[in-house]
């Protein structure tokens, strides 16, 4: 019966996408992390593309601590949208994981793994994750990583993905997002292609192939101690079907098999 009321619940409130961004820019007192600057920067543009886009965007409280982080996308996998859930997490991060304004650890794969119940059936769901998988750099451009030792297996972050979800990391495996005052370039990339004449109504894995293309590509840091380093984004998916989460069109369906 309880499964019966979620449904319901559901399907009476799902009239619009909605996204997710979830930002730790500085740490609690005594948390041996640095603070994060750009990140105000990228989520007040993601926020005007996406609400242009008809997502109906929710910026939380910056800082949230790990227990907190998960409450949040806990309470967003419960609550219906039309076709898509996107999701931002931007915060310091190593291999499997990233962190909270307390310093501790948040597991992906637990996030990952609220998004399989009745509300999340059969809707696509996009996480960008805006964070180090490992590999310190010192010194220059600010990066998101903290040294630790990892021994989480990227494979199985893949097997707790739920169906129609795709995973877009700013980097691959054991290597270090690169960030600056202006803002990741990651999500700025990202920014700009949906910006863009065309970019919107790309189906979702020719978009993030030409996001992987152009940071890849177009970027390298600056200063002393990073010039010339590069940056290579990556994605997971287990999407079933073409999708085309951004596109103008209303008359494209969000879900269409070609």
């Amino acid at each position: 019966m309880a499964w019966l009321r979620d449904t319901k619940a559901c399907s009476r409130s799902a009239k619009v996408n909605r996204a997710v961004i979830v930002t730790v820019s500085k740490f609690d007192h005594g948390v041996d992390m640095d603070r994060r600057p750009g990140t105000k920067t990228d989520t007040k543009r993601l926020h005007s593309i996406l609400s242009k886009l008809g997502f109906q965007v929710k910026i939380e409280e910056e800082n949230l601590r790990a227990e907190e982080i998960y409450q949040v996308f806990q309470e967003a996998s419960r609550a219906a949208v039309r076709d898509c859930f996107l999701a931002v997490l931007s915060s310091h991060g190593e291999e499997g994981y990233v962190f909270g304004a307390d310093g501790k650890p948040v597991q992906l794969t637990r996030i990952f793994s609220f998004f399989g119940g009745s509300c999340m059936m059969n809707k696509t769901k996009l996480f960008f994750i805006q964070a180090c998988r490992g590999g310190d750099l010192d010194g220059g451009v600010q990066v998101d990583s903290i040294r630790s030792e990892s021994t989480d297996d990227p494979f199985s972050q893949s097997l707790s993905i739920p169906v129609d979800t795709a995973v877009i990391y700013a980097t691959p495996p054991g290597y270090a997002a690169i960030r600056s005052y202006g803002g990741a370039v990651f999500l700025q990339t990202l920014c700009s292609l949906l910006e863009e004449e065309g970019g919107r109504d790309l189906e979702i894995t020719r978009l993030l192939t030409r996001l992987c293309h152009s940071v890849a590509y177009n970027f390298q840091a600056r200063g002393r101690d990073l010039e010339g380093k590069k940056e290579m984004p990556c994605f997971l998916t287990r999407l079933t079907r073409e999708v085309f989460p951004f596109a103008k069109n209303t008359d494209v369906p969000m879900d269409s098999m070609q």
